[in-house]
């Protein structure tokens, strides 16, 4: 003899997706930010990168415990991964071994002053910024 199931018990369908999909709805989220971070750029000719603008797009989603939720397995492929991403800019770089050639010391150079110059703003922004009210840092 079988039981009835009483249409009532029926599991009800999650509100989040399945962790199956959460990478792909992650990287549809990040590029979405990303597009219409660079659709705004090109429409208010800001002065800054599309995809910059897409991550201040991002910033304020990711308090959602849902989209923080799909982003992170999307982030942390991309993470696992990042040393795959150089592969096309090393072959890029090798269309200009001439010129890295002839100019390779001042490109050294200047890579590694204006690396010293970020950081040294960077650490002036942050002792100006957790100055105490007696002027320490």
């Amino acid at each position: 003899m079988s039981v009835p199931v009483r249409p009532d018990t029926t599991p009800a369908r999650p509100a989040v997706p399945s962790a199956a999909n959460l990478p792909l709805l992650g990287f549809t989220l990040l590029l979405l930010c990303q597009a219409v971070g660079e659709a705004l750029s090109r429409l208010l000719h800001l002065p800054f990168p599309g995809p910059v603008v897409g991550m201040m797009l991002l910033l304020p989603a990711l308090r959602s415990a849902w989209v923080r939720a799909a982003v992170v397995p999307a982030a942390q492929f991309l993470l696992a991964h990042l040393a795959l991403l150089f592969v096309p800019v090393g072959v890029g770089v090798m269309g200009y071994v001439g010129l890295l050639a002839d100019h390779g010391f001042r490109l050294l150079a200047v890579i590694a002053l204006s690396t010293w110059a970020g950081m040294a703003a960077t650490l002036w922004a942050l002792r100006w910024r957790s100055r105490d009210g007696d002027g320490q840092a």
